[in-house]
C-alpha cells in the first residue's frame, strides 16, 4: 500500500474510469456505517460523484454529518488493486440526471432494448448528486 495522499493521481483517474462498483459509506454517529454499492464518476478536478434519491438514508445521514468514503476494487480476476477515498461530501441539486445518463451509458449496454428501457425509467426518477471532496486517498496496486 502506498502512503496516503489528499488527491487522485492520473493512474487513479484511469482506474476509476472503468465501470467498477464503488462501496459508499457515510458517517452515522453511533450507528454503524452502511456500505452500499454505487455507480460513480471521478471528475477531472479530482472529486468523486454519484447520484441517489433525495430522501435516501445516505442523504439524510450526509445532511447530519458530511463525512463519506468510497472504496473501489478491481475484479477478482485481476491482480489486487483498490482505492479508498475519504472526505467531505456535498449534496448538489444540479447535474444528477446528466450524471445518471452518463453512468447508465458506462455501466449498461444501451443497444440492449431492456437496458435502454431501464435507462428511460432511471431518468424518470428524481435525484441529487453527492460529491465527495477527497481529504485522504489510499491505494494498493500489486
Amino acid at each position: 500500500m502506498s502512503a496516503p495522499t489528499d488527491r487522485l493521481t492520473a493512474e487513479d483517474l484511469a482506474f476509476l474510469a472503468r465501470p467498477l462498483h464503488g462501496f459508499l459509506s457515510v458517517a452515522a454517529g453511533t450507528q454503524p456505517p452502511l456500505p452500499r454499492p454505487v455507480w460513480f464518476e471521478a471528475t477531472a478536478d479530482g472529486t468523486i460523484q454519484l447520484f441517489t434519491g433525495p430522501d435516501t438514508v445516505k442523504v439524510r445521514r450526509l445532511r447530519r454529518d458530511p463525512r463519506a468514503s468510497i472504496v473501489v476494487a478491481a475484479p477478482a480476476t485481476e491482480r489486487e488493486r483498490w482505492l479508498a477515498v475519504t472526505g467531505t461530501a456535498t449534496i448538489e441539486t444540479d447535474g444528477a440526471h446528466d450524471l445518471a445518463d452518463r453512468l447508465a451509458t458506462r455501466y449498461w449496454d444501451l443497444d440492449d432494448p431492456v437496458r435502454a428501457a431501464d435507462r428511460e425509467a432511471l431518468l424518470a426518477d428524481d435525484y441529487v448528486r453527492v460529491v465527495i471532496h477527497p481529504e485522504t486517498v489510499r491505494r494498493l496496486a500489486i
